[in-house]
Formats: structure tokens, sequence, C-alpha cells
């Protein structure tokens, strides 16, 4: 069922219950099932608020997009590179299947590329599932940090390797589309470089990494050296050709069930939310630090165009208001193994089946995906990807915003 029709009829549905509820009547909940049958709606946002002008200038016509990041937009590069173990549930609710990222189905990404009409990227490091880079390339992998990996590293592709990889990639490109033949046919044509998208969405692991080994106030102060290697990594993809840049700020890693289990034993660290207050902290300094490289830029490059995505508002306000868009667990984790209130142990992964102390665990997915926020302790579970994608659409977390480009029409399809 779509997402927004599963809310509004939960909405509905308590109501009903209130009712019963003071004439003593009780109703058992019917289950909901959104592989019943192939459908495909169309959800169309501007329904969601009020069309008004604004004097910013947001060019959302583009042929490609090429996209740099970490798990929060890796569609299968970790798992391609490193052999990464991705067993079900994940990918089950719309690939049916593990598809290379970590969610049970679609990210925010994914959910982007749909609404500019564009197909879902394809990953620059898996070469064995007839990739099609016509229409962009995908170089984001999960793990990875804006700051050079180090040796203990879950992925070795940090930013600045993500940006070679990206002029490998063209250089290789143009050197094929000379030679002509039958592979150009999948590749990207020339002027495209200088029309596409380039979209970043890294920097969490940079803060929630620094953590395990720093104090709050270390942390904070390696800000302006994480901010200095992902501008050095811009100014090289500028000198490229590339003119169009759309950048997330990092998410509230304060919420995540992994870092609440960590850092949020003491009841006393966390915020009203039941989030890590240093983490979310250490967050906002960034993102403050972030928008005001981003207006440097502007004044530096007159000639680009810079759009910051304001992720972090979005994703607080899903957490704060989670019933009010029809969640039920802001927290706690789908698919994990321990139960309430966290359902999260670090030393299984989703899906996983491991032997701790004789006994065998397993993280196993819930009942309903779609009640929660948070997929695996760490990552968004396609619902609230959705959610998130949605509100990024409506054009008003943007600076600039751009609220007169829409409508956008969001897909949704669903495959029995």
């Amino acid at each position: 069922m779509l997402y927004l029709e599963k809310k509004e009829h939960r909405k509905k549905k308590k109501v009903e219950e209130e009712k019963a509820r003071s004439c003593l009547m009780f109703h058992s909940k019917q289950a909901l099932s959104m592989a019943s049958a192939k459908f495909l709606y169309l959800v169309l946002l501007p329904a969601l608020f009020l069309l008004v002008p604004t004097t910013g200038e947001v060019d959302l016509n583009f042929p490609a997009i090429f996209n740099f990041g970490d798990s929060n937009s890796d569609t299968g590069n970790l798992v391609a590179a490193m052999g990464e173990k991705l067993v079900p549930p994940n990918g089950e609710t719309f690939f049916k299947s593990p598809a290379g990222r970590f969610c049970d189905g679609r990210l925010i990404v994914d959910f982007l590329c749909d609404a500019f009409n564009l197909p879902l990227l394809d990953p620059y490091l898996d070469s064995l599932d007839n990739p099609d880079f016509r229409k962009g390339c995908n170089f984001a992998a999960a793990g990875s940090t804006i700051l050079p990996a180090t040796a203990s590293a879950v992925s070795p592709f940090s930013f600045r390797i993500q940006v070679y990889q990206f002029l490998r990639f063209k250089a290789k490109v143009l050197e094929l589309q000379a030679k002509g033949g039958r592979s150009r046919k999948l590749l990207p044509k020339e002027e495209l470089f200088n029309q596409s998208l380039y979209m970043f969405d890294i920097g969490q692991n940079d803060l929630a990494g620094a953590f395990y080994s720093k104090t709050e106030d270390q942390v904070i102060a390696s800000i302006p050296t994480i901010l200095s290697e992902f501008e050095n990594g811009v100014q090289e993809l500028y000198d490229e050709g590339a003119r169009r840049f759309w950048i997330h700020n990092t998410g509230p890693l304060g919420c995540l069930a992994q870092n609440v289990a960590r850092f949020g034993q003491d009841q006393l660290k966390l915020d009203e939310l039941g989030c890590v207050a240093s983490h979310n902290k250490a967050a906002r300094l960034f993102n403050l630090q972030l928008n005001a490289l981003i207006s440097k830029w502007r004044g530096q490059f007159s000639d680009a165009n810079f759009t910051y995505v304001d992720i972090f508002t979005i994703k607080v306000n899903l957490i704060a208001n989670f019933s009010k868009y029809g969640f039920e667990q802001p927290i706690m984790a789908c698919c994990g193994y321990g139960g309430p209130p966290l359902n999260y142990d670090s030393r299984v992964s989703c899906g996983l089946t491991k032997n701790l102390n004789g006994t065998s665990i397993t993280a196993g997915g819930c009942s309903d995906v779609t009640d929660y926020v948070n997929w695996d302790g760490i990552h968004y579970t396609e619902a609230a990807n959705f959610h998130v994608a949605s509100r990024i659409l409506t054009g008003k977390f943007s600076d600039p915003p751009f609220v007169d480009k829409v409508p956008f029409s969001l897909k949704l399809e669903f495959q029995a």
C-alpha cells in the first residue's frame, strides 16, 4: 500500500479505536500488505504546500547525476569492492533481495533520481550487473569519510578517492568515446559532464567515528579540517568542469540506535528526543560551517550553482513528530537483535546469525517495516527515506529554495 495512504488509514483507525473504547468495544487490528499486488501510484507533492515565489535560482534541468557519499547513498560500491555480506531482509521491500543498499529498499538518492526522471544510479565499482552510465554514476561507498581512511576504516574509499575515481571514469569515458565502438553506447557523452548535477552526502562517518576516540570538544575542533578536505575535492571537480552542486548536510547522528546504545547509557547524555546530545551538537556545528563554506563558494565560483539541502532539519522533525507522519518507532531498529528500546546489538548485523558465548542469535526483521524510521540501527527504512525525499522536493529545505520549480511527481512502485 502507498505510504501516505497507509498513514492516513492508520490515523482514521486510531480515531475509530478511541470511539470503540468509550463504548467498551474492541476491534482487532487489520493487517496491511504492500506485496499483495503490483501497482503504481503518483504522489503530487504540490498538495503538501502552497506555491510561493522565491528569489533563489536553482536549475533542476540536468541530464545526469554523479553522486559522492557514504552508506546514505551507496547503491552497491562497498558490497562490490569489499565483498561486504549483505543478506535478506535487506532490499526485500522493493528489490525483493539485497541490492547493494543498507536498507530494506530504496534510498533518498533513488527517490530523487526518480523525481528527476533519471534511472537509478549504477555503482562505479560493480562491473557484473550490466551497468549503464549514460545518465550518471554513483561513487558513494558505505562507511566512507571525507578525511583519508585509516587502517581500521570500514571503507577505503574516502571522498578524495571517490573524486579520483570520477577523474579516471571521465578520462576513460572520453577515451572510449573517441575510439568509437559498442561500449560507448552505455557511456555519457562528453558534453554531459559539464551539464550534470554533482550530488554529495558525506561527513556523518567523520563525526560518528571520531567520538569513539575523541572528546566532544576534540570532535568539534576537527570540523574545519574535515571541511578543508571536502573543499579540496569540490575544487578538483570544479576544475574538471562541474558547475552544478547539490550538497546534503549531515543528519542527526545522535538519534541513531547505534550511537544511543554506545553513548547514551547515561540518561543525562540524552536530549528531549532520546538522542545523544553531543553527537547532534557536533552535527549542527558541522552543518553551520558547511553552509558557510558553500556561501563562500557562491562568491568564489560565480559561474557555478550550489544547492545546500538541510537533511538535519527534515530528519529531526520526522523523529520529533513520528506519529504525525504515521510511524510508530522513531529510534528503535526494525532489523536487529535485543528487543526494545533499541533492538540493536553491534555484534550482529541485520539478517545475520552469530554464535555468542554458546548462544545463537539472529538480527531479524520486524513485522511491519513501515512502522519504523530506522532500519538496522544506522540507516533509515525505505518508508523514512521516501518521507525525507518528499520533503526535499518541496524545495523549502534548500538554500536557495526552489518551491517555484515544482511540481514533481514521485512514483512509488511495489511488485508482488
